[in-house]
């Protein structure tokens, strides 16, 4: 496209995380949808991250960010300012985080504002935010190739017509099962998404969690994806974000929008989302390499694979 730019778009929080999960617990490390969804797509296609930090915010985050060729030119940081900090636990249930504490901060005001040439590029990942700033966004992008955001309960229960406006206006919309059955009313999960597609995406990907992720396009399921499996799960926090910036990644590295590309897609954020839970923070994403993610994706196709009679 004349006058695009290649390269992904990521709007998101930025944060500090304090978890414990029966593995053990960190406090104050990195996190925010839109680190891991960043940190993610990294691996394949180059990131230009739109995020709000405060004065306490490490540098040497910032440092890891640019090392893994992330543009940080949209990351506004407030002198004096404190950075969004969400503190959860997971008791026994992995796949549900309890919040015990989330502090706002300077996420609080944040409006996201796009480098002139953050404006021109081909595909924009808008990670879980208030739709109000996913609609903001959207107002300054021109023309991607391919919008994609996530959501979840709290905007729908809380802001249901600003997100229903952002559905009506993005391409891929990345929910789990239990947010696209609360949005739409419907307990039939295929139903459900089918409602929600009907809503405007071409595509719409749920995510399942331990259980995988299903997506529909077409009035129809084109495509399910088995979840890896693993023998301990360290830390869920972001793997759905993971998922979402495998995804999207990947979708801006061929650049190319089809069913087979879209596949591939679904495939790729599910490694990610696998080797994301294997430790805490970002600890197992700092020294994966392709080699690893490569190997885990011929693993999910030997999984699933079988010869017919």
């Amino acid at each position: 496209m004349a006058g695009s730019d290649g390269g992904l778009l990521i709007v998101g929080s930025v944060a500090l995380d304090s978890v414990e999960t029966p593995s053990g617990r960190v406090e104050r490390a990195l996190g925010g949808a839109a680190v891991y969804s960043s940190i993610a797509a990294s691996f394949f296609a180059p990131v230009r991250l739109v995020g709000v930090v405060g004065e306490d915010f490490p540098k040497e985050h910032i440092a890891f960010l640019a090392s893994r060729g992330i543009d940080t030119r949209g990351l506004q940081v407030i002198p004096g300012g404190r950075t969004f900090h969400w503190k959860g636990a997971y008791y026994g249930d992995l796949n549900q985080a309890e919040t015990i504490a989330t502090e706002l901060n300077v996420f609080r005001d944040f409006n996201p504002r796009l480098p002139e040439d953050y404006r021109r590029c081909r595909f924009v990942f808008l990670a879980n935010i208030d739709p109000e700033l996913q609609l903001a966004v959207l107002d300054q992008v021109e023309s991607p190739t391919l919008t994609a955001c996530d959501t979840m309960n709290f905007w729908i229960e809380g802001k249901k017509a600003a997100l229903l406006e952002v559905l009506n206006r993005v391409d891929v919309a990345f929910m789990n099962d239990a947010e696209v059955r609360l949005l739409t009313g419907q307990s039939n999960l295929n139903r459900a998404a089918e409602e929600v597609r009907k809503l405007g995406p071409r595509y719409v990907v749920v995510k399942k969690g331990e259980h995988g992720a299903v997506m529909y396009c077409n009035e129809s399921i084109c495509f399910t994806a088995a979840s890896y499996p693993l023998h301990q799960v360290v830390d869920p926090t972001g793997a759905g974000d993971s998922f979402a910036g495998g995804f999207m990644g990947y979708i801006a590295r061929v650049g190319e929008i089809n069913e087979a590309n879209l596949r591939r897609a679904v495939v790729y954020g599910s490694a990610l989302a696998s080797f994301n839970v294997q430790d805490f923070s970002l600890n197992r994403l700092k020294h994966l390499t392709m080699e690893e993610i490569h190997a885990r994706c011929e693993e999910f196709r030997r999984i699933v694979h079988f010869d017919p009679e």
